[in-house]
């Protein structure tokens, strides 16, 4: 391959034995695109089922991710091929909508290609594979709503609810404590669901990690959980029914937004320019102190004379909280996010009743966990593990279970696993292809034929 420039300066590629090249056309191409699908399909195949085997990934920087679930491995991998990027989408617009099953789906795909290709070799056209392949599939459905079981299930009777996010963590690396994470997983989507109108709002569900301690430490917190400590190491570590003043404006006087140089050549100038700052971080302390507020959680930082007057003002604070942390802790505590000092009033102030700092291991890491909340209906998930692997593996793991947990809620049908329901659906669909007498029939016989590659996957390991 060379770079050549034409009589006005614009380059263009001269291709080595770009004569001899061909582009492949009718059935070539056909197999090609089918090649390269199948090809993705075989790369999850092995991570299928309970007895999957894990995929360890490197990216670019070195990083190395370990799992076995098909949105992130294929996420990570680095393709090419457009047919290939159909599947990863497709991939990915499962672990959008149903939040599991990834794997399982792309491998289906790839049956459903390779039995496609063997239709193709036949001489039957693409359209009549396809057509068969949407009759096939409205059959299967309608079987699946045929044997599909309803259960009940209550705040007071999660054990269906329990069992079902069970099944989807016993293929993880976590499976060892599938039963707790599983009950933590219900109950915290039980805790934001509205049953009433069977909405579940999984935002309000956050999952922090930390690393340290073991994988039966993680717990479930009925509030918000912050990876921040108190401002100040004198300050109380537990404040109960704490009210909280959340700011996003900062604790320092105001500064000129143009640029602009101060002479100070006196002691009572530097004196006067003290006392002013002295007398803006008063004020501010006094607002907060005049509203009723507890405890101040600030977006922005502030410096050691702010620090060290609210110490003595027996006002706690907090400060670099991220954005999202706030609008979390708004919500949960029923408070107002406050832009300036002058609209601070007792009615914007959130509500705890209980916020405590707690420090983990040896190594002086400290967390605020702001528990008992005006508004119940915001929960966190703190996962612990041996190492940062372990810790992102529980965290995508407990997605997948919680998930489940709020597809249940909105459709409480299963189906049994374990591929018996591919096996179901299989096996009427092959008895529905003898009513079509027409191509299609060998279609939808195919599409019978490819149901049974996943429970084949998963009897293979």
């Amino acid at each position: 391959m060379a770079l050549a420039f034409d009589e006005f300066g614009r380059p263009f590629v001269i291709i080595k034995e770009q004569d001899q090249k061909v582009r492949l056309r009718g059935l070539d191409a056909q197999k090609a695109n089918i090649a390269s699908g199948m090809a993705v399909s075989r790369i999850l195949r092995t991570s299928l089922g309970p007895k999957g085997m894990d995929k360890m990934l490197q990216s670019p920087d070195g990083d190395v991710t370990t799992t076995n679930d098909g949105a992130t491995i294929l996420e990570q991998m680095d393709v090419d091929n457009q047919i290939a990027k159909l599947l990863v989408e497709l991939s990915r617009s499962q672990d959008y909508e149903i939040g599991d099953g990834t794997t399982g789906v792309v491998v289906l795909a790839g049956a459903l290609l390779e039995q496609a290709q063997k239709l193709l070799e036949r001489g039957i056209h693409p359209i009549r594979v396809a057509e068969g392949y949407e009759t096939a599939s409205r059959i299967a459905v309608e079987n699946l709503e045929k044997i599909a079981q309803r259960f009940d299930f209550g705040v007071n009777n999660i054990e269906p609810l329990v069992q079902t996010c069970m099944t989807t963590l016993s293929s993880k690396i976590v499976n060892r404590c599938k039963r707790s994470l599983a009950e933590i997983s219900v109950k915290a989507v039980l805790a934001v669901a509205d049953l009433e109108r069977k909405d579940v709002n999984l935002d309000l569900i956050k999952v922090e990690g930390k690393v340290g301690g073991k994988l039966e430490d993680t717990e479930l917190i009925y509030g918000i959980l912050v990876d921040k400590e108190m401002s100040h190491p004198q300050m109380p570590k537990q404040i109960e029914d704490a009210k909280i003043a959340i700011l996003t404006c900062p604790f320092e006087p105001p500064k000129p937004k143009t640029k602009h140089k101060m002479d100070i050549d006196t002691v009572e100038k530097f004196q006067t320019l003290r006392k002013q700052e002295q007398q803006y971080f008063n004020n501010m302390v006094q607002k907060c102190k005049g509203v009723g507020a507890t405890l101040v959680i600030c977006q922005w930082g502030f410096d050691d004379e702010a620090n060290h007057l609210l110490m003595h003002r027996d006002l706690p604070a907090v400060r670099w909280v991220g954005g999202v942390e706030l609008e979390l802790i708004a919500i949960a505590t029923g408070g107002r996010i406050v832009p300036r000092f002058e609209e601070l009033t007792p009615e914007k102030l959130g509500k705890a009743g209980l916020v405590r700092e707690k420090a983990f291991g040896t190594t002086k890491d400290r967390m605020l966990y702001v528990e008992h909340c005006a508004n119940s209906r915001a929960v966190t998930i703190f996962i612990r593990g041996g190492n940062k692997m372990m810790v992102e593996e529980t965290k995508r793991s407990i997605h997948d279970a919680l998930c489940v947990a709020r597809n249940l809620i909105r459709n409480n049908s299963i189906v049994y696993g374990g591929g018996s329901s591919e096996i179901s659906c299989s096996i009427s669909v092959e008895a529905a292809a003898d009513r079509y007498p027409g191509v299609e029939q060998y279609a939808i016989r195919a599409f019978a034929d490819a149901l049974d590659s996943v429970p084949y996957g998963a009897c293979r390991k």
